[in-house]
């Protein structure tokens, strides 16, 4: 109950104009399908934890005035967790499906020396520098397949994004998906791209089906796999996919960094992503054999 009433009063706080512009800004990047670079803010207060799996994200505020829901370099897997979360959701962003405002958040060495909790501390520490957010979608309620009726065309798009995605983190148990203003927004795909963490054989990895598919939520709505194959691999052109990766962050890619250079670690993304792109009509297949076999 006490972190509820922080929120309200955080809320009340911030100017209404800036929520105003940021409802509406949100908006504006969705219907216009708009890839712009991301904004930079600076964390400024540490409102709550959200305990959900092991990268331990938190609502924050900052000194743009609004709230947002914060990733940390310091958590789980790091800074590859972040590189997917950004990869995935712009590219999602891109074929005109809703996500959250994406920013890169900055935090301070002062930051969160008066957390009481030492597990906290502990990776605010480690998340000095710079960290991702996803705007804070106030009132938002969690995707209920059982309550919400799901128009099949959107369903086979999402199956799609996260085929391509290798995303596994879109299940009944854990969908990823809220509702907001009677609208779906995707969040989290910081499961995605799961092939990065070795880098192993990852050319052929481009070109395999994603056997995960059969465990996705909205899999048995999803009838219309084949227009979306072919209206998504025409919009998801290779400038797209470049200039979103080539908004990872220099230093994240420094980090653990299996290539070279960081030039060519960066053309890995794209050329896995391109690869995965034309070999889709695989992904494709095994998503519909999935569905067919649990009709």
């Amino acid at each position: 109950m006490s972190e509820i009433i922080v929120l309200g009063i955080i809320s009340l706080k911030s100017s209404l104009r800036y929520w105003i512009f940021g409802y509406f800004f949100i908006l504006w990047l969705v219907m216009n399908e708009t890839l712009i670079p991301l904004r930079k803010v600076n964390v400024i207060r540490y409102v709550t934890p959200l305990r959900e799996g092991g990268s331990m994200p938190a609502i924050a505020e900052a000194d743009d005035g609004f709230l947002y829901v914060l990733k940390f370099r310091g958590a789980g897997q790091g800074v590859k967790a972040l590189i997917a979360e950004l990869i995935g959701g712009e590219i999602a962003r891109a074929l005109g499906l809703k996500v959250p405002e994406i920013v890169f958040a900055n935090l301070d060495t002062a930051f969160g020396r008066v957390e009481p909790d030492e597990e906290i501390q502990d990776l605010l520490r480690a998340s000095v520098g710079l960290n991702l957010s996803l705007h804070y979608l106030s009132g938002a309620l969690t995707f209920d397949p059982a309550v919400t009726t799901v128009d099949p065309l959107f369903a086979s798009q999402v199956v799609w994004l996260d085929c391509l995605l290798t995303n596994v983190d879109r299940t009944a148990r854990n969908t990823n998906m809220l509702l907001w203003h009677k609208e779906i927004w995707l969040i989290d795909h910081g499961a995605s791209l799961y092939f990065h963490h070795s880098w192993k054989d990852w050319q052929e990895q481009a070109k395999c089906p994603f056997s995960q598919v059969k465990d996705h939520v909205l899999l048995p709505m999803a009838d219309a796999l084949e227009e979306v194959n072919t209206e998504f691999r025409l919009r998801l052109e290779e400038d797209r996919i470049r200039d979103i990766v080539s908004w990872v962050p220099e230093e994240w890619l420094m980090a653990d960094c299996p290539f070279e250079s960081v030039v060519d670690h960066r053309e890995g993304y794209v050329q896995f992503l391109l690869s995965r792109l034309a070999h889709s009509d695989i992904f494709v297949k095994e998503a519909q054999d999935a569905r067919e076999s649990h009709l």
